[in-house]
């Protein structure tokens, strides 16, 4: 890999194993990461989803018992890697209960709140469950936006979001294709209009590459200030994972 590469980090993937549609085994966890480490990114949020009332609702105290012995193996692996913990959480009404009664994690103990919308039906409530949400200190970030079908037909959808404080976090994949031609163009838009304020990969299986390479390629012909593809790819990343303001 170029070293003039910018070196990015992982806010969203779902490498703790055995929890929810991500990777199965902890040999899963560790091959991602080996994968991960020769890309060159050195520090990744595990994001399990939390979807209530389906399985994928492991609360805190299951998640962590996995995450430590995920870093176990790490270190016996001797993978230079630093790994933190938080949700993808499917929003709905009960998340301030669910994150005060530690069912479920903000980034790294942080403000900032990873969650996801239903992929094909807009929720009504969106807009009310994220003023609350901010209400009660904390910062939503959005997972994936481009990838949602009615803000790929009305990118505008999400400038009402956007006036209440949430950030928006794209998966760099759907750059590289990997969600279809709506979900490409879509990114691609909102990168160039400055609305997407982190890249992640949303990594689920050890059969799915990096492409880092790729994406700084992609990523160039987008947005030509190499300061601010550091934002996207490594910045906004320490500032979440250390409770900063955007």
């Amino acid at each position: 890999m170029d070293m003039d590469t910018i070196k990015m980090k992982d806010l969203h993937c779902h490498i703790l194993y055995g929890i929810d549609d991500g990777a199965k085994t902890i040999e899963d966890s560790i091959e991602i990461l080996k994968h991960a480490e020769e890309e060159g990114i050195k520090e990744i949020v595990c994001t399990p989803h939390y979807i209530k009332d389906t399985k994928y609702n492991a609360n805190n105290k299951e998640k962590e018992k996995r995450f430590q012995k995920l870093q176990e193996q790490v270190k016996k692996e001797k993978l230079n890697i630093e790994l933190y913990l938080g949700n993808e959480i499917m929003l709905e009404e009960s998340v301030i209960d669910l994150i005060e009664q530690k069912e479920i994690k903000t980034i790294n103990n942080s403000r900032y709140v990873l969650v996801e919308f239903l992929m094909r039906n807009e929720n009504n409530n969106y807009e009310d469950l994220l003023f609350e949400l901010i209400r009660n200190n904390y910062i939503p970030i959005l997972a994936h936006p481009e990838r949602y079908t009615y803000i790929q037909d009305d990118p505008k959808k999400l400038d009402k979001y956007l006036d209440l404080g949430i950030i928006l976090q794209g998966n760099y994949f759907s750059l590289l294709n990997r969600y279809g031609r709506k979900a490409k163009k879509t990114l691609k838009r909102l990168l160039k209009e400055d609305k997407i304020k982190i890249l992640a990969s949303d990594i689920h299986r050890p059969t799915t590459e990096y492409s880092i390479e790729k994406l700084e390629k992609k990523l160039k012909r987008i947005i030509r200030d190499k300061e601010k593809r550091k934002e996207l790819l490594e910045d906004n990343f320490d500032k979440i994972i250390h409770n900063l303001d955007i």
